[in-house]
């Protein structure tokens, strides 16, 4: 990473098999068990964790049960906000989406490297949020096809269209329809992506300031300090908004599907 006092702000996203996975295969496809798919692991193992923990239904909850019950009723009060009555049946499917975002990029803001670690944000390779925003596109077709058949198309065509503007209007909003999933799952990576590359740049200032003499280290270097300190605290904002971007649009384009508004 770290080459002639250079260090490169693009290697923390680099995906490596782990425990001597490297050349593990199937059918020629290779399966390595990848530094990614740990922190996924990681974020569904927390999550679950968490929710099992709150399931206690205590009389007086715990501080552990009202954040659970804090959440759901966050996303449940964000599903009939925007779809209605008709989004409580959707509700644990975006608390899991929410949740499992917010952890994944929360996890990858840990400082493990005190302790030898590297953390890993999967939220900033765009494959991983683009297979989350087709999980949620996949969801409104199913849902639009099913409960409204071919009427589904009259999503494309706004009540009042003039009849000439009828066939360049549907395919305008065809277009816009399908870039959906691209916009959604490209929102979460270029946010997370350019985070952490400004917090590795700012990192290589204050290493390569401190090498440099004291009177640099002292300086540019503790500048650099400060200033990634107040940059970690914006990342966490970022994580959490995010993540709520990503519910909400989710909830947005579902009503879409059961409202066709």
């Amino acid at each position: 990473m770290a080459e002639s006092g250079k260090i490169d702000p693009m290697h923390q996203f680099a995906i490596e098999p782990l425990f001597g996975t490297d050349h593990l295969s199937i059918g020629g496809f290779n399966i390595a068990f990848t530094n990614s798919a740990l922190y996924m692991v990681a974020a569904a193992l927390v999550l679950w964790i968490f929710v099992v923990g709150g399931m206690k239904r205590e009389l007086v909850p715990g501080r552990w049960q009202m954040a659970v019950e804090y959440m759901t009723g966050f996303i449940k009060n964000l599903l009939i906000s925007n779809v209605g009555e008709g989004g409580r049946k959707y509700i644990p499917y975006v608390f899991s989406l929410f949740m499992f975002i917010l952890l994944a990029n929360l996890l990858g803001l840990l400082p493990l490297g005190l302790i030898g670690m590297h953390p890993f944000t999967f939220t900033s390779h765009f494959t991983a949020t683009g297979v989350l925003a087709i999980m949620s596109f996949s969801i409104v077709l199913i849902v639009g096809f099913w409960k409204h058949g071919l009427h589904f198309f009259s999503l494309f065509v706004p009540h009042g269209t003039p009849a000439l503007m009828v066939v360049p209007l549907f395919f305008i909003e065809l277009v816009s329809f399908m870039v959906r999933p691209f916009s959604l799952g490209l929102r979460l990576f270029v946010a997370m992506t350019a985070g952490h590359v400004l917090l590795k740049v700012l990192a290589g200032f204050v290493i390569n300031s401190a090498n440099a003499s004291p009177a640099l280290g002292l300086t540019v270097g503790f500048a650099s300090f400060v200033l990634m300190i107040g940059i970690s605290a914006l990342e966490v904002l970022v994580a959490v908004i995010q993540a709520y971007v990503f519910a909400l649009l989710t909830s947005v384009y579902i009503n879409d599907a059961e409202n066709l508004h």
